[in-house]
């Protein structure tokens, strides 16, 4: 049976949890590119560019820290006025399942009402079912949204999903 671990708690991020979290953000990477059926190592010097695009943007950032002052999960959010985007939740595998990202996605929560706003809201990949019950169990649904696009150049679309009533290629 796994130790379940705590984290000691929620809190913004600060200048020096950058390099972890850099490994976080490569790693939530990775597991993007995993629903595709695709397999991609870790790429840090992407991962840096994206954290500090949040930073110039002054995105809201959160961290999860455990009991040992590791950082455990993030949480991005996207603030345009009174609107709260869940911009990207990622939590270290043997700390899911524990209430971290349930606790790291209360900021987003709170931050949308102390804005003025009723809730975040979130892009979510169509094949992220543990994100999908995750925000089910929260009580979310399905608003009105879906991104389509085409395929980049050289992109081969390996596999299906549906929506509703329509197939399509991913």
């Amino acid at each position: 049976m796994r130790k379940k671990r705590h984290p000691i708690g929620i809190r913004p991020a600060r200048s020096g949890d950058q390099e972890e979290l850099v490994q976080l953000v490569a790693e939530f990477r990775v597991t993007l590119t995993q629903l595709r059926g695709e397999t991609r190592a870790p790429n840090l010097k992407a991962a840096r560019r994206e954290l500090a695009e949040y930073q110039s943007l002054d995105y809201p950032v959160f961290v999860a820290e455990s009991d040992d002052s590791r950082i455990v999960g993030y949480l991005v959010c996207r603030v345009d006025r009174d609107v709260v985007w869940a911009e990207s939740l990622f939590v270290l595998p043997e700390y899911r399942r524990q209430g971290v990202g349930s606790t790291l996605y209360s900021e987003a929560e709170r931050l949308a009402q102390e804005l003025g706003g009723d809730t975040p809201y979130n892009w979510v990949h169509p094949k992220n079912a543990k994100v999908v019950s995750f925000l089910q169990k929260r009580g979310y649904n399905v608003l009105n949204l879906i991104e389509l696009r085409r395929a980049r150049p050289g992109e081969t679309m390996t596999q299906k999903t549906r929506v509703g009533e329509h197939e399509f290629d991913y």
